[in-house]
Parts: structure tokens; sequence; C-alpha cells
């Protein structure tokens, strides 16, 4: 197993999370292909993972040198890297110190409009060694026009190749949909939302984060939830930045956010934040077919 100085909690943790249910393959340096929404096997010099149940590639390690790539949707309401950092942190403080995350974000843009190559460059925005994860967020109607639809397909791929030529893993996160007052909203939307993450998941053998199942869930099971902004019915509120962060860090970390004990600062009530947790463990656990570690 890969180890990393100053990761004694960490290592902990994460050792649970591989006693409950992944299963290591030849010293846990290959993974077998993965399925709709898993990882396949890494090529030279990647990340070693290895795979979960119903295929799903963890990896070996905790990864702690991660870029976020996308819009405001991550930006919002004090970015949601910032939030996971947070969540990451409150739930073993010996990785802290470790953590190295990045988000690069362009208001309204697509994937197209990022220059990844540049991006994920060792040195480039201040982090020296390959980023671990590259998580793509693409513009919140990527999935409602074919032309959009086709830019999607076409920006995840090529920044796959960059991202793996740089030891890399290439993790999707499928965003929400619009809220029932917005002008572009539909019954359907997230439906074609998770058909296009999933898909384009499946063909490149990405994990795809179910960020927008994890909305859905939460208003189905709570209509009076507001977890977009109320000005534009678009972007997340803060609730919704924080039910996003936690189903990142399950989706990221195989580890559930149940009883995680961040909470904004008291911004988000605490009914509230125990509530969302567990939609994100849920909707995780469901998508992603697998047991996350519960503390």
């Amino acid at each position: 197993m890969i180890r990393l100085p100053g990761w004694g909690g960490a290592r902990r943790w994460w050792m649970w999370a591989l006693l409950a249910g992944f299963v290591l393959l030849g010293g846990g340096c290959s993974a077998e292909a993965g399925d709709a929404h898993g990882a396949a096997a890494p090529g030279d010099g990647e990340s070693a993972v290895v795979p979960g149940e119903a295929g799903q590639g963890a990896w070996a390690t905790p990864p702690v040198r991660v870029l976020f790539v996308g819009n405001s949707y991550l930006y919002y309401n004090d970015s949601l890297h910032n939030h996971l950092r947070r969540m990451v942190e409150a739930a073993d403080p010996a990785l802290a110190e470790a953590l190295e995350y990045k988000s690069a974000t362009i208001g309204g843009s697509n994937l197209l409009h990022h220059n990844v190559d540049w991006l994920t460059r060792p040195g480039r925005i201040g982090v020296e060694e390959p980023f671990e994860v590259v998580v793509l967020q693409d513009h919140s109607a990527a999935a409602l026009s074919e032309a959009r639809e086709a830019d999607f397909r076409t920006a995840v791929v090529a920044h796959d190749v960059t991202i793996r030529g740089r030891g890399g893993r290439t993790v999707l996160y499928m965003t929400h949909a619009y809220a029932d007052d917005h002008r572009l909203a539909s019954p359907d939307n997230i439906r074609r939302i998770e058909a296009l993450y999933s898909e384009v998941g499946a063909e490149l053998g990405a994990l795809v984060i179910p960020v927008g199942l994890a909305f859905e869930a939460a208003l189905r099971r709570d209509p009076t939830l507001r977890l977009h902004n109320a000005q534009d019915h678009s972007h997340p509120s803060l609730e919704g930045s924080y039910l996003a962060a936690a189903t990142v860090f399950a989706s990221l970390y195989r580890r559930s956010p149940v009883g995680n004990s961040y909470d904004a600062w008291g911004a988000v009530d605490g009914d509230v934040a125990r509530f969302l947790q567990e939609v994100a463990h849920e909707t995780v656990e469901a998508y992603l077919g697998v047991a996350l570690v519960r503390d």
C-alpha cells in the first residue's frame, strides 16, 4: 500500500474503508475496468486505485491534490473546494496539512473555455506535484441540446487525455437541475443531465459524482428546502453548496458525511446539515453501488 508521511489518522480511516469492502488486486496497483460510474484501470504513472463494489474504483490512498475546473456553480458561497476541505479536516485533522485543493472557475463557462493543459502543469497554479484528481464541471445547460452535449463530450474527452497523461484521474461533477421557477426548468432536465454524465463517464472510465441526483433526492423528500439561489433559481444556495460538498466528500473519499461536524460555522442549521449529509450518503451509495464507511 502506498504511504505518505504525516497521514497517521487518514491512514487509519482509509484502512477501514479498504476493509469495509474494497478489494486489492495485485497489491493495489491496478483495477479492473469500471462500470457506468466507475474508474477504469490506470495507465502508466497514474494514481493507484482499488476496485470497490459494483466495479467502482477507489483510490488506494486518499487524494490530496485535487483540482476543480468549472464555473460559478463551484465558486458560489465561498467555493465548493473550501467546504470540501473543511469536511475532510473535520473528519481527519491529521490530513489537513497534506491537502492541496485548487479551483479554476470562469463565470458562465463551459469546459471548452478552460485550458486544462496549462492548469495541470506542475507548479503552474501553486501545486508542485501533479494533481491526483481533476474534477470537471460543465455548464448547467450542457445536457439540454445536442450541440451542447457534443461540446461536453469533446471537452471532456480532450481534457481526460491531458489529465491522464499527467498521472491524474478525471472525475465528472454531475450538475443539479434548475429550480422550478427557472425559465428553462423542465421535469426531464435531471434525467438528461444524469444520462449525459453517466454515459460519458462510462465511456472514459471516469468517476461521476452524483450532485444533481442528491439535489433531486433532497427536494423530493423535503420540497420546502431552498437548495437554489432565490434570485436566479439556478446557482446553489449555501445549503445547496453544502449538499454538493457532502456528495463530493462521500464520492471521492468513500467515507460517510453523516455526523461530520462541519456546518459552515453555524450558517447551516444543524438539523438541515444532518439531513443533507444523509441524502448525500444515500445518493452516493445508490449511484456508485458502494458501501461508505461510517464513523
